[in-house]
């Protein structure tokens, strides 16, 4: 008799019995479920039919005859199998979480680390923040290396990895275009030549850097306790070295941009609509209209740029700076919220270093020393992306005989070549090699090889040797505005607004960086000719010439990515600026109080204002006040009109608001191929400017072929509601922003597998308010509502008290999963709750490490 897995099936035709499994029986009526229970998987059932039927399957007839002796042993082995099967599951739980327990991050006892001149004390406090405190700078700097890769050594890897462009090595092919194209930018070849120009005292800083880091991955291959992210993906980390801190350090400065792709988005519209269409989606409408480069051989943007990294529109910041005329306490007070990826774990790790003639804390990326933002107990500093124009395009001129030439001031010069082999985990290595100009690498051929005569290459100030680190190591020592200032001449890419408070009382600010001089702006907006000496960008803004105030008369410095500079700058900074609304927002609340508090820049960092909406509500409701609107549409408007303009996570109106501007892009942009939208960054400043033009009866090509700013605004009224309520129903009073706007920092592996997310990202995701134009930043993907990128880090201080912060890192500090501190201020970045770091901190977990 076969045996089945749910029970035993018997037919009888013609008086003959055959054994099928219940699996087989799919299409089998089953009988009605008696009273009693009748377990269906044990092996005492089975189905019997009369003698003489046909082969097709009559109702059955259930039937228990088998005898007792061996449904009961049946019984005792199916208890035994289960049994066996509950052990081994038990035994299997255990050694796994015993495995992924021994990668936590150890936070007390006694560690042994190797080139340790004397015991190091590490103390974290209750939010997970590592104080540690040397008797040098060789052991705090090593202790500095060996806390950061016990917290986040799997992040360090994928970031050194990404920025060199080795990621195919442990993930696969998949990684190959994304590796292709940062070997092409050349970020560890700009990091090998910084270091080259480092002074021996930073070297010696990286170098302790990377003896801490290295003896932690020693240590945890010995005692197999690498995290377990790396036994996922099947690898380990290799040494760490200078050279990979340097390249992450690059990898920001891309991360925080420099315009490239509004130049290639630029040239693509001039070469594809009319001249007077196509400026109108300039940044900056051109006085004296470009015309230098439409003869040549045009470059497909779409296709060249296709498969290109392209860094998050809204990678920017909001900080500002008040005096002590303006404060409660009589001292300045600081706020900076860098905006950047928020992601699992942080790109932020906190950390307080001490020395006898150091003190600093405040927030530093993963794989790098020292502390980027925050405070002494002297003077504080935070920061903003300036976003000057740092990246311009260059069309190159092909040599049709020698690829590897380009044409430059009448002659065909040689560029030079650089070996670049990808390997591939699972796969064959791939040849790849960069082409660099006089100007940089070409950039529009780096996905595969378009043959053609004119290619573009990128001139970015990134790719030169620069000293960031050693800016850092200085300012975290500064003790006021003149050895800060002195500090930031090293600190050159990314360019970077800084405002800076002392216990003196000043206040400051700097915009600061490697910025080049253009003679004429416009020369910022397109490509430029690569083959003329004239157009050669190789002067930049002197360091004294940069923008720069300190102790204004109006008592507060703000800036929020907006346009810093008036018409009587000498220089050009950039085309390119963040719309107004988070520095309005911001200024109005600093001017309207002369006693501000910590409190008081906590709340402007949690503000909700959407100052976009207070100005385009009114003139939308003008426009449409004689259009046909439906019922249900006029019911959409009156709550706008009611509305007090703040993006609250419980109310309908910003959810409204927010799809009707984005139905308004897509109206208007609708001849815009799909990638083109990734190269057309800061499209919002466009979109308002067409709006306004358009609302105010001025003509506009883009509105006005879509039918007139009446028609524009009731078609994308339309398709809101009719897809908001084909999402959240047709009662609009009932519609939440939070419904649709939501937060979970996703960690990068979570992606792979429902049953990875389910550790990586064990919490649901959280309604939360807020946008990309209120202070309280929070830019979500318009096709799923999920908040991508915002504050990565909060920061307040009263200079009153320079020995206490106010900090919120969102998610949690560490970036194993199963840490108290992984995604412990989760809810805390939602709320807007934050957490006091003092200097002089006496309690939480003691770490010694010793030699």
């Amino acid at each position: 008799m076969a045996q089945a897995a749910r029970g035993i099936i018997r037919f009888t035709q013609n008086g003959a019995h055959r054994v099928s499994t219940l699996k087989n029986l799919t299409s089998t009526k089953l009988p009605p479920k008696p009273n009693s229970m009748i377990e269906y998987t044990k092996l005492s059932e089975f189905y019997r039919y009369p003698k003489g039927e046909t082969q097709t399957m009559q109702e059955p007839i259930l039937t228990e005859n088998l005898p007792n002796k061996k449904k009961r042993n049946w019984k005792k082995i199916s208890l035994l199998v289960v049994g066996i099967l509950l052990i081994i599951c038990v035994i299997a739980v255990v050694f796994v979480n015993g495995y992924i327990n021994k990668s936590l991050p150890q936070v007390e006892g006694t560690i042994q680390v190797p080139g340790l001149q004397e015991e190091v004390i590490v103390t974290t406090d209750e939010h997970g923040t590592p104080h540690i405190r040397a008797t040098n700078d060789q052991d705090l700097y090593m202790a500095q290396g060996y806390m950061q890769a016990q917290n986040r050594m799997f992040q360090m890897e994928l970031s050194r990895r990404q920025a060199s462009g080795t990621l195919s090595e442990v993930v696969g092919a998949a990684a190959v275009d994304q590796d292709k194209y940062f070997r092409t930018l050349g970020l560890r070849r700009a990091a090998e030549k910084s270091y080259d120009i480092y002074t021996d005292e930073s070297k010696q800083v990286l170098q302790w850097f990377a003896d801490g880091v290295n003896a932690y991955i020693h240590e945890a291959k010995e005692s197999n306790s690498l995290p377990v992210e790396f036994t996922l993906l099947g690898s380990e980390p290799a040494e760490w070295t200078p050279i990979d801190s340097l390249t992450i350090g690059k990898f920001m400065a891309f991360d925080l941009g420099g315009h490239w792709e509004r130049q290639a988005f630029n040239y693509y519209v001039m070469n594809e609509f009319d001249e007077e269409k196509a400026y109108e989606l300039f940044p900056a409408y051109p006085e004296n209209k470009p015309t230098i480069i439409y003869d040549e051989e045009v470059v497909d943007v779409a296709a060249s740029f296709e498969k290109a990294v392209i860094p998050h529109a809204f990678n920017g910041s909001n900080n500002w700076v008040v005096s002590g005329e303006k404060t409660e306490s009589g001292m300045p007070l600081l706020a900076d919220d860098p905006h950047l990826g928020l992601a699992t774990p942080s790109i932020w790790l906190q950390m307080h270093l001490q020395t006898d003639d150091l003190n600093v804390s405040g927030v530093i990326f993963a794989g790098v020393p020292g502390i980027i933002l925050g405070h002494n107990d002297k003077v504080a500093w935070g920061v903003t992306n300036t976003g000057p124009d740092v990246q311009q395009l260059y069309l190159e001129k092909r040599n049709p005989d020698n690829p590897h030439e380009f044409l430059f001031d009448g002659e065909w010069v040689e560029a030079a070549i650089i070996n670049e082999p990808i390997k591939v985990k699972d796969g064959e290595t791939v040849d790849y090699h960069v082409v660099e100009t006089r100007h940089g690498p070409i950039v529009s051929d780096f996905a595969e090889e378009s043959g053609k005569n004119t290619v573009m290459s990128l001139r970015w100030t990134a790719l030169d040797a620069t000293t960031e680190l050693e800016a850092i190591l200085e300012i975290n020592r500064a003790s006021n505005w003149k050895e800060f200032e002195k500090g930031l001449e090293k600190f050159l890419v990314p360019a970077q607004n800084f405002v800076f408070a002392s216990t003196d009382g000043t206040i400051a600010y700097k915009a600061n960086g490697k910025i080049p001089i253009y003679e004429n702006s416009e020369d910022a907006l397109l490509p430029l000719p690569g083959w003329e000496s004239e157009y050669v960008l190789d002067d930049y803004i002197p360091f004294d010439e940069l923008p720069r105030v300190v102790n204004p008369e109006k008592g507060f410095i703000a800036t929020a990515n907006n346009k810093i500079v008036g018409e009587k700058y000498p220089y050009h900074i950039s085309n390119v600026w963040a719309q107004p609304y988070r520095y309005e927002r911001i200024a109005e609340v600093l001017e309207s109080n002369d006693s501000l508090t910590a409190a008081d820049m906590m709340a402007i960092q949690m503000d909700q204002t959407n100052l976009q909406a207070r100005e385009f509500v009114p003139v939308f409701s003008d426009v449409l006040a004689g259009a046909h609107l439906s019922e249900t549409e006029s019911g959409a408007l009156s709550l706008l009109e009611d509305w007090d303009y703040v993006d609250q996570v419980d109310a309908a109106q910003p959810l409204i608001f927010h799809h009707w501007m984005d139905e308004v892009e897509a109206i208007l942009y609708d001849e815009l191929p799909d990638g083109m939208m990734d190269l057309f960054n800061s499209r919002g400043q466009t979109t308002d400017e067409l709006l306004r033009k358009a609302a105010a009866g001025d003509s506009s090509i883009w509105v006005d072929e879509n039918g007139g700013i009446e028609r524009v605004l009731h078609l994308s009224l339309q398709n809101t509601i009719e897809k908001l309520t084909e999402s959240y129903g047709d009662d609009m009073h009932a519609w939440e922003w939070g419904d649709y706007h939501q937060v979970q920092f996703h960690h990068p592996l979570a992606a792979v597998h429902p049953v990875l997310a389910y550790f990586f990202n064990p919490q649901d995701p959280l309604p939360v308010g807020g946008s990309s134009v209120t202070p309280m930043a929070a830019a979500y993907d318009s096709e799923t509502g999920e908040v991508d990128h915002g504050a990565s880090w909060r920061f307040v201080i009263d200079m009153n008290d320079p020995l206490t912060g106010y900090h919120i890192v969102g998610p949690g500090q560490e970036g194993h999963f199963k840490s108290e501190w992984y995604d412990n201020q989760t809810d805390d970045w939602v709320e807007g709750e934050y957490h006091e770091t003092k200097l002089d901190i006496e309690k939480g977990k003691i770490l010694h490490l010793v030699p």
